[in-house]
């Protein structure tokens, strides 16, 4: 059985931590294989760290585990470079949506799209792109299997200033095939979805029964018609003006449009994340004294991350729903240089995205106007430029008043000031 090197940056994470681990201690197909788990924090990653021998122990998946603190001394010979990094992700996240709207700015999420997308990218573009220069020099070869946001943004980053192979990975496909077979009543496990767009902004070009391959776009339009109002009123709304079915929430979805506040998704309950991820410590430490992990720590996340790497390692032309892309042709009505959200295939020479053609004109219009955004987001983070940062503001549909821009680029650029620098 071929074996590998997975380089893990970012793996003190908790919450994405776990979800790579269920994946990797689930499957006996990297038996052998060697995991190196890397953070700045040493708190975070012994925890971890103790974590995954313990997973790896229990699971028999035959890993071999160690950490480091230096990225430099783990890269050397990877496969593949997992990353889920995020730099002060909730002090810095609350900022990105609370400033926006102390000047008048409604929004929802705050942090793919509108301003809070666009400094969550000048803060974040940099330290990726170290890690990427570092793996230019240590392991040229390697794939970059990228979890962090903002997705889109950080993929066309280094589809344009990299020769480092890479692909985006998110669950929104999921969640947006479980809405509408929820609208359908059908289990979610029946339904089946051919989805493409941008991260967070895609569309289903399909929906099918995963057994027939019926059309089930016909059932769908019927059940919507008096289905709960209150659920996704936003996707919906978008799904009767379009035809098609907009994925992969309103909250998300909410973050590209104007309008995307209507549907009442605005902000995001940092309370409960912060229950959330105080509940996870306490479990993990309980685990790691004796208590008996959950039954589902030894089950797949429904992530992809793992089935991507095993395809590869083992050519195994593994289809996958769903990756974020460097353009290049894969929907063609969109620029060539953004980064898209499309099916790919993976196998022993690396991944291959789905030809898809054409989006109808007005989602084409939709989601053209958030690839320029991407792309003076990314030119800004770059070059460390608040010029260009300016530009991305002003030509951003959230943004109803230049002055409101104005206060907002100034707060959130001191506020940001010691991540953002000139990386070109």
């Amino acid at each position: 059985m071929n074996t590998t090197k997975i380089v893990f940056i970012g793996a003190g994470s908790m919450s994405f931590g776990l979800s790579m681990f269920r994946d990797l201690f689930s499957t006996q197909e990297l038996k052998g294989s060697e995991l190196v788990l890397v953070d700045i924090d040493p708190e975070y990653l012994e925890r971890m760290y103790r974590l995954a021998l313990l997973m790896n122990e229990r699971s028999g998946a035959g890993l071999r585990i160690s950490r480091t603190l230096n990225r430099r001394e783990a890269l050397p010979g990877a496969g593949f470079v997992v990353n889920s990094i995020a730099l002060e992700r909730t002090r810095l996240w609350k900022l990105d949506f609370e400033i926006p709207k102390k000047y008048g700015v409604r929004h929802t999420l705050g942090e793919n799209g509108g301003p809070g997308g666009l400094f969550f990218t000048l803060r974040t573009i940099p330290i990726i792109m170290d890690i990427i220069r570092d793996m230019e020099e240590l392991c040229p070869e390697a794939l970059f299997i990228n979890f962090s946001n903002p997705e889109s943004r950080i993929i066309y980053a280094l589809g344009k200033y990299s020769r480092i192979q890479a692909i985006g990975l998110c669950h929104g496909v999921f969640m947006g095939r479980d809405d509408v077979a929820r609208i359908m009543g059908l289990p979610a496990e029946e339904v089946d979805v051919w989805a493409v767009g941008l991260n967070h902004f895609q569309w289903f070009l399909q929906i099918r029964h995963r057994q027939t391959g019926e059309d089930l776009y016909p059932l769908l339009r019927e059940k919507e018609k008096t289905f709960d109002a209150s659920f996704m009123p936003l996707s919906r709304r978008l799904f009767r003006a379009f035809g098609l079915y907009p994925s992969c929430s309103d909250d998300h979805i909410g973050e590209y449009l104007a309008y995307g506040w209507e549907a009442g998704e605005e902000g995001y309950d940092f309370d409960d994340d912060e229950r959330y991820r105080v509940w996870l410590k306490t479990t993990i430490d309980g685990i790691l004294n004796g208590a008996e992990p959950p039954a589902d720590f030894f089950q797949p996340s429904g992530e992809r991350g793992v089935a991507v790497i095993t395809g590869i390692l083992h050519n195994q032309k593994r289809w996958i729903e769903s990756g974020v892309v460097y353009n290049r042709g894969a929907i063609h009505n969109l620029p060539e240089h953004c980064a898209v959200e499309v099916p790919v295939v993976v196998d022993a020479h690396g991944v291959h995205p789905c030809t898809v053609g054409n989006l109808p004109a007005g989602i084409a219009a939709l989601c053209g106007v958030q690839a320029h955004i991407q792309q003076l987001s990314v030119e800004a983070a770059m070059r460390g430029s608040k010029e260009l940062a300016r530009q991305a503001l002003l030509i951003d549909p959230v943004i109803h008043s230049a002055k409101a821009a104005e206060q907002i680029l100034d707060e959130l650029w001191e506020i940001n000031r010691p991540y953002i620098r000139a990386v070109l």
